[in-house]
Parts: C-alpha cells; sequence; structure tokens
C-alpha cells in the first residue's frame, strides 16, 4: 500500500474527505520527524514506539572504485511493534 491508497482507505473507512487525511498524515509525519529530531520518543500504546538512534562512523566500499571510504556518524529513525499489533499480524496471517 503506498501514500495515496493509505489516503484512500482511512477516507473511505471515516467521514474525513481526502483534503482532511492529506492534512492529517501530513501533520502526523511532521509531528514524529520534529521529536525525533529532538532525540524523544514517540509511543503509540498498542501500535509502537518511534525512535532514533546514532549510527557510528564506519569503513565502506565505494562499488564503482572499490576504494575504502569512511562512512560519517549518522542518526537513523527506528521503529519497533508493539505487542498488540504484533498479535494482530500474528492471528491475521494464520487465516
Amino acid at each position: 500500500m503506498n501514500k495515496s491508497e493509505l489516503i484512500e482507505a482511512i477516507s473511505e473507512e471515516t467521514t474525513y474527505s481526502k483534503k482532511e487525511v492529506i492534512r492529517f498524515l501530513t501533520s502526523f509525519t511532521k509531528i514524529i520527524e520534529r521529536t525525533l529530531k529532538k532525540g524523544d520518543k514517540v509511543s503509540l500504546t498498542g501500535f509502537g514506539t518511534y525512535w532514533s538512534s546514532t549510527r557510528p562512523e564506519r569503513t565502506g566500499i565505494n562499488p564503482a572504485t572499490k576504494e575504502k571510504i569512511i562512512l560519517p556518524e549518522v542518526r537513523v529513525p527506528r521503529f519497533k511493534a508493539g505487542k498488540q499489533f504484533k498479535e494482530q499480524i500474528k492471528i491475521s496471517a494464520s487465516l
């Protein structure tokens, strides 16, 4: 499912127009991004937790030249699914 399909599904499931759903999803993602940039977590009970972590500097290889390069330290987003969410997926997969 891509973004436009998600917007369509939410619009059909609720009484909100597609414009309202787009505005909501845009705000939702901006708020999560802003929170993770500050180093804080976003926990949605039953769904999961978003947080950011730092990937340390490491050595990589340029695939074109096979030359070793230093990849800088970088902050990356993380997500861990909540217990209820995992259980719902397990139940759905077994049907």
